[in-house]
């Protein structure tokens, strides 16, 4: 993944393309959760976006990308932040870092967060259609994990039971917070956090 331009390389159309794209976003959130995602069009994010009907399908080429994105982009993500990791960093701490960092993200906008997670709940349909980690992602894990701790062997387990066990841990965690009906309970990134605490220091014992 390629990293963000600086803000001076910024223009003012990538700006406006980034405003647009986020208010196409945002107001198809409040609408998924406000009345599901089956009863709402594209005429109707489009307008409540402000901008036409051609300048959506500019920016959106499915409805369902505008609620799946995140879940599309969740692994390459994590990928990406494994790969800027320090070298000389522990493959355990680099992974959970990695994962944090990830679901960091979900705190930004807590408004457009708690619609998604309604909008997500109201379409299952949907969301069983999904990884949460496709297994590109996955395998990239593994190989990036292997190199950390200097594996090479076919039968040393070691970098993809880490890979498996922290991904799971974060999965359970999603799948915490999704399933809570709390609006004041604990963030995404903070149950994560608590989760992969838990599985690095086996809290269960």
């Amino acid at each position: 993944m390629a990293e963000p331009p600086e803000p001076q390389q910024i223009s003012l159309r990538d700006r406006q393309k980034a405003r647009i794209r986020a208010d196409i976003h945002r107001a198809a959130l409040h609408l998924f959760a406000e009345r599901g995602f089956d009863a709402v069009t594209t005429e109707e994010i489009a307008a409540a976006a402000g901008i036409g009907h051609s300048t959506y399908f500019r920016y959106v080429a499915n409805k369902s990308d505008l609620l799946l994105g995140a879940l599309h982009s969740g692994g390459a993500a994590i990928v990406a932040n494994l790969e800027r990791r320090p070298p000389d960093e522990a493959a355990e701490s680099a992974l959970a870092q990695s994962i944090l960092e990830r679901s960091r993200t979900f705190t930004t906008d807590e408004d457009s967060i708690r619609h998604w997670r309604t909008a997500i709940r109201g379409a299952p349909h949907l969301l069983d259609r999904v990884a949460l980690i496709e297994p590109p992602d996955r395998a990239r894990l593994v190989e990036l994990v292997t190199a950390r701790i200097g594996t090479s062997t076919p039968d040393d387990l070691r970098a993809a039971l880490l890979v498996h066990t922290l991904l799971a841990a974060a999965e359970f965690a999603y799948q915490r917070w999704l399933s809570s009906d709390d609006p004041a309970g604990p963030t995404l990134h903070h149950l994560t956090e608590r989760a992969l605490d838990g599985v690095r220091n086996q809290c269960w014992r």
